[in-house]
């Protein structure tokens, strides 16, 4: 153990010795000086931190200063009732505050005890009470803000676990100050009762057993209860004043001292106020002239001093903005940055500031960290930050969404108003129509006084925010594919190693690279299928891929291996699943037009035949979005590939399945059929 903790467990031994032994009254003085001492340095340790946790021991200190410091008004006691005297500390603190008039002394300690008990520590107290309670309320949204900034990549998870750590350590020292305020107002109670039986006490055993006079006694005692008070007080009130800094100081890059001087005294021209106002102050009373003039000539002085050296800052700052940005400009690098091109920007008008202005109540950031949450779980595939700004070349009301420079989407909101939108052929509420941008159905923005007469009448009826919300998400989900690149599929596949480190192996780099790993996940995602099952992904993979290199063929037995996954996304456990199925002749011509080459497979159907397939295929899609049914196309596993991609380009949004990709219990119903004939 070193020298430092044996010294620490030795002052608290000799605390907890000094309620039970006499001490001696040399030895009384040097402690009432060493508890003076403490208090003085923790005052000026809570001044010079910058936030609290930088004193962190705080709360336990105030507990051992606490005891320390009633057990020398026990051992005072003692001394002061039972020899008549404590010391020469006491002694000349008495004589010196009281200045011969024991009354003047008590009155000075009374005031003490006001200012202690009442001001300070009740202060003090309260504000431990209310910051405990409100940084236990603030933890969760503390832990969701951390979690929304690794989300948004915007920290590392060593940062995120530094700053998840440091939200516990404010929540316990908080508690702990919350309970550590009541050693400090106990103390001040417990200085109050022991002058009381000082004094009292003390003019009896004078009287009674030393054999003075009750004005001997009465002055005797009564200096020495009110220079021991006065020791024992004044560190109180400097543990007291600590700890009310420690609660009520904010985290800044300053100390205390610091940040009065950067903040009381920043603006010069208050400082011209307040001295002209001292000025009239003596001019106008009959307070004395030779007393106010020179505070207000101090104060418009510094008032000048401090605009000089402001207007001197700016100046400085403003010439090195310029020169870096200068430096800047004449760099090389100043035209490689121009180069870079975000994954995701969303751009809005100036007239939707505000949707993302989190001071007029905009949750536009949060709602993207909770969007860039939900695709992660539903396909699979971590979301690059999206950019958001402001462009003064769109119409105020007008977004737009791009995916790597290019433009996917756009629309219009009005932020006043809802976008409500009919569940039939209903026309009977008031608005301005428009088109629901996410799935083009036909809409109207109507005014926040008809919205619970639309909901009533059946309308759906949803905020700005969310329909701009939803519409992103749909645009990056029909978009996932291409946010998957190369460096984004290693990181993937890193992330899969650490778990399962002999089935990437098998995998990659050979037979398959990464590059053609992202061709499958591409493919996968394309049609909206979750890359999330890594592992079962990667075992076929494994299965297959020395078989063929084929990336298409690869994606289908891909597809096939996620068969409960694909049934349960077009059907719940139950129901049956009604499906648009292809004729024999359709697969059969389909199948007799692939044509093989040595990159790849490929439909190479006559023209007519194609379109003949699409109008059937069309009608029947028709016919099933009649009945508000979700139109699936189901055909077998050889052509489902060729089938994609004879209908990706008329009917993107339609789910093309084969019959290995659903399971065996799911019951199937044909409700239309694609022929030519």
């Amino acid at each position: 153990m070193k020298g430092k903790d044996l010294a620490i467990l030795a002052s608290v031994i000799l605390i907890i010795a000094m309620l039970v032994i006499p001490l001696p009254s040399w030895m009384l003085s040097v402690l009432i000086i060493i508890n003076i001492t403490l208090g003085l340095i923790v005052l000026l340790t809570s001044m010079n931190m910058k936030e609290p946790l930088e004193f962190a021991i705080f709360p336990s200190l105030i507990l051992l200063l606490t005891l320390f410091r009633l057990g020398l008004n026990i051992s005072t006691t003692r001394a002061i009732l039972s020899r008549g005297e404590a010391g020469g500390v006491v002694e000349t603190f008495g004589t010196f505050v009281t200045g011969g008039n024991i009354l003047v002394g008590i009155v000075v300690f009374i005031i003490l005890i006001i200012i202690q008990f009442i001001v300070i520590t009740k202060g003090a107290e309260r504000v431990s009470e209310v910051a405990a309670r409100f940084t236990l309320d603030a933890m969760p949204g503390k832990q969701m803000s951390i979690d929304a900034d690794l989300n948004a990549g915007m920290i590392s998870e060593v940062e995120a676990r530094e700053r998840r750590e440091k939200v516990g350590r404010e929540a316990d020292f908080y508690g702990a100050m919350d309970g550590a305020t009541k050693f400090v107002k106990g103390d001040a109670i417990a200085g109050i009762i022991i002058v009381m039986i000082n004094l009292v006490m003390g003019m009896v055993i004078g009287i009674v057993q030393m054999g003075m006079t009750l004005a001997d006694s009465a002055n005797q005692f009564s200096l020495l209860t009110v220079g021991d008070g006065i020791v024992s007080q004044i560190p109180a009130l400097l543990i007291s004043t600590a700890t009310g800094i420690v609660v009520t100081r904010a985290a800044s890059d300053g100390n205390l001292g610091q940040d009065i001087t950067s903040q009381l005294f920043s603006f010069g021209p208050i400082m011209y106020v307040a001295g002209a106002t001292i000025a009239l102050l003596g001019l106008f009373t009959p307070i004395s002239n030779i007393l106010t003039l020179p505070i207000a000539l101090i104060l418009v002085v510094g008032g000048y001093m401090l605009s000089q050296a402001k207007k001197q800052e700016t100046e400085e700052f403003t010439e090195t903005e310029e020169e870096t940005a200068t430096d800047e400009m004449k760099s090389p690098e100043s035209v490689v940055s121009l180069l870079n091109v975000d994954q995701i920007e969303f751009e809005f008008g100036y007239g939707l500031i505000p949707l993302a202005d989190a001071n007029q109540g905009g949750d536009l950031l949060d709602r993207i960290v909770m969007i860039r949450r939900q695709l992660a779980l539903e396909l699979g595939l971590v979301i690059p930050v999206v950019r958001i700004r402001d462009n003064i070349q769109l119409q105020p009301n007008e977004y737009r969404l791009k995916i790597k420079g290019n433009e996917v989407a756009k629309g219009e909101l009005l932020l006043d108003h809802y976008l409500a939108m009919s569940p039939g052929d209903d026309d009977s509420i008031e608005g301005i129509d428009t088109i629901e941008p996410s799935f083009g159905l036909p809409a109207k923005w109507i005014d926040e006084s008809v919205k619970d007469q639309a909901e009533m009448l059946g309308y759906t009826v949803v905020d700005p925010p969310s329909v701009v919300s939803t519409h992103i998400t749909e645009m990056i989900k029909g978009h996932a594919h291409e946010l998957l690149g190369r460096q984004e599929t290693k990181q993937l596949v890193d992330h899969l190693q650490e778990s399962y480190p002999i089935l990437v192996e098998e995998v990659t780099p050979s037979p398959l690279s990464v590059g053609d790993v992202q061709k499958v996940l591409s493919k996968l995602l394309r049609e909206n299928v979750s890359i999330r099952n890594l592992p079962i992904i990667f075992e076929t993979l494994a299965d297959y891929a020395r078989m063929t290199s084929d990336t298409d063929v690869l994606a289908e037995y891909v597809r096939q291996s996620l068969a409960k996954q694909i049934t349960s996304q077009f059907a719940d456990p139950g129901d049956t699943l009604k499906v648009i199925t292809l004729s024999g002749r359709v697969e059969k011509l389909t199948a007799d037009n692939v044509q093989q080459t040595e990159h790849g497979n490929y439909l190479s159907l006559d023209p007519n035949d194609s379109q003949r397939i699409l109008e059937s295929m069309a009608q029947q899609i028709e016919q099933l979005s009649m009945t508000e049914q979700t139109p699936i196309v189901l055909c077998s596993p050889a052509v489902r590939m060729y089938i994609r991609q004879l209908t990706e380009r008329y009917f993107p949004q339609i789910p093309i399945l084969s019959y290995n990709e659903l399971e065996a219990n799911v019951e199937v119903q044909s409700v239309g059929v694609v022929n030519i004939d």
